[in-house]
C-alpha cells in the first residue's frame, strides 16, 4: 500500500467568497416561513473551519463589504480558530447574501452576490502576506464562476511555478455559470491541481452526459489522470481515493440527515486534515465521512465534530466495524 505524497510545510490557505446566509427557522419553505435565521455560508471558509476544528493551521483569504454582514462573517470565522488577517474590507462593494429555501426533496438556494466584494478579487491577492509560506492552497470551482478577475486568480494559483500545493474541489454551481462552458473550464482547472475532489453526480453531469449514465469513479479518474490525488464522492454510498496507481474505497456511515447543504465542504475539510495528519488515504477518507456527517446532522453549514477520543476510535476500527457504523 502506498501513502499520499507528503504535504509541504506551512498552513493551508483557503481562498473564496463567504456570504451572509438566511434560512427559515424552523425549517420550512420560504413561501410559508415566518422567521429567518442569520448564519454564514461559504465553501472555502467551511473547509477552513473544519480544518481548524481538526487542529490544522489554516488561513482564509477573501474580501468582505464594510457592512454588518461582513463583520459578522469575519468574526464568526475567526472565532473558529481560522486566521482571517488576509481578508480585505471593501468600502465600495457589499458582502454577498444567500437565502435557503428548504423543500420536500432538496434545499434551494437564492444568491444575491453579483457585484460583491469577493467577486472583485483578482490574482494580485496571491502576492499578499497571507499566502507567504503556504503549504497548501484550497480552491473551489465556485470562484472562477464569480468574475473574470476571480477566474484569473484561480488560473494563476494553478500555474506551474506555484510554491505551494493546490487542492481543488470542483463544486459545480450551474446557476453561477450561465452560458459559459463550465464543463470544459472546470476540467481544465482540475487537471492542474495536486489534489482534486469531485462528486460522482456532478462529474456525470459535467463530463458524462447525465447522472443516469455508466460513468463511475474509474471513468472520472480516466478523465483526470493528472492530479496526484483524486477523490470521487458517491453521495451516501462511498468515496474513492486514487493516489498514484493505487485505489482506496471507503463506505460512508449511515447518518440521519437533517440537511445536506455543506456536507461536501465538510468532507473536503476532513479528508484534507486526514491526509495532512496521517498520510493514509483510508484514514483520510474515514475522517472525511465523519466530518461530513457532522454537517448532515444540522441545518447550518458547519456542525460539531465527534469528541476526539471517539474520532480516534473510529479511524482505527476494523473494516467490518466501520461498514456497520451509524453516526
Amino acid at each position: 500500500m502506498s501513502t499520499a505524497p507528503p504535504p509541504r510545510p506551512g498552513p493551508v490557505v483557503c481562498i473564496g467568497e463567504t456570504m451572509a446566509a438566511l434560512a427559515p427557522d424552523p425549517v420550512a419553505p420560504l413561501d410559508t416561513a415566518e422567521l429567518l435565521r442569520l448564519d454564514i455560508a461559504g465553501a472555502e471558509s467551511n473547509v477552513a473551519m473544519y480544518l481548524a476544528d481538526h487542529g490544522v493551521r489554516t488561513r482564509w483569504v477573501s474580501a468582505l463589504g464594510d457592512d454588518p454582514f461582513g463583520r459578522r462573517v469575519r468574526e464568526r470565522i475567526a472565532a473558529s480558530g481560522v486566521d482571517v488577517s488576509g481578508v480585505r474590507t471593501d468600502p465600495a462593494r457589499p458582502t454577498g447574501l444567500l437565502v435557503k429555501n428548504p423543500g420536500t426533496d432538496a434545499t434551494g438556494v437564492h444568491y444575491y452576490r453579483t457585484g460583491s466584494a469577493a467577486s472583485a478579487l483578482g490574482p494580485g491577492i496571491l502576492d499578499e502576506p497571507a499566502l507567504r509560506g503556504a503549504g497548501l492552497v484550497h480552491l473551489t470551482g465556485i470562484t472562477p464562476a464569480l468574475s473574470a478577475s476571480c477566474r484569473a486568480l484561480v488560473e494563476r494559483a494553478l500555474s506551474a511555478e506555484r510554491p505551494y500545493g493546490v487542492s481543488f474541489d470542483v463544486n459545480h454551481r450551474p446557476a453561477l455559470w450561465g452560458a459559459e462552458p463550465a464543463a470544459e473550464i472546470l476540467l481544465s482547472l482540475a487537471a492542474r491541481a495536486d489534489i482534486v475532489l469531485v462528486g460522482l453526480d456532478e462529474a456525470q453531469t459535467l463530463w458524462g452526459g447525465t447522472p443516469a449514465d455508466d460513468t463511475g469513479p474509474d471513468e472520472v479518474r480516466a478523465l483526470l489522470p493528472q492530479p496526484r490525488v483524486l477523490v470521487v464522492k458517491d453521495g451516501a454510498r462511498a468515496a474513492t481515493a486514487y493516489v498514484g496507481p493505487d485505489t482506496y474505497t471507503v463506505r460512508a456511515p449511515k447518518v440521519r440527515v437533517i440537511e445536506p447543504v455543506g456536507a461536501g465542504d465538510a468532507f473536503a475539510g476532513g479528508f484534507l486534515a486526514g491526509l495532512l495528519r496521517y498520510g493514509d488515504p483510508v484514514r483520510a477518507l474515514r475522517l472525511g465521512h465523519l466530518t461530513a456527517a457532522s454537517a448532515l446532522r444540522v441545518t447550518a453549514d458547519h456542525g460539531p465534530l465527534p469528541p476526539p477520543h471517539r474520532t480516534r476510535e473510529l479511524l482505527a476500527a476494523d473494516e467490518t466495524a466501520w461498514n456497520a457504523l451509524t453516526v
